[in-house]
């Protein structure tokens, strides 16, 4: 008897590791390839904006970093 529960709690446990495998798949990569594709397309598309965008975000980084490291100290 113990010997078939044995036989039980093996195949048990090989059947539950064959169903928590992974396979790689290629759902993962079709979406890293979509989402490369998109934003691709956003920048060839934006490009004038992305490019004032960024200039703003610099000047205003400047600015602040500017204004922190000429401030008086106490």
């Amino acid at each position: 008897m113990d010997k078939l529960r044995n036989m039980a709690l093996a195949a048990e446990l090989w059947f539950m590791k064959l169903r928590m495998r992974r396979d790689p798949g290629i759902d993962g990569i079709l979406v890293t390839v979509g989402l490369c594709i998109i934003a691709l397309l956003l920048c060839v598309v934006m490009k004038d904006s992305l490019a004032q965008f960024i200039k703003t975000i610099v000047a205003s980084l400047t600015d602040e970093a500017s204004g922190i490291l000429t401030a008086p100290r106490n």
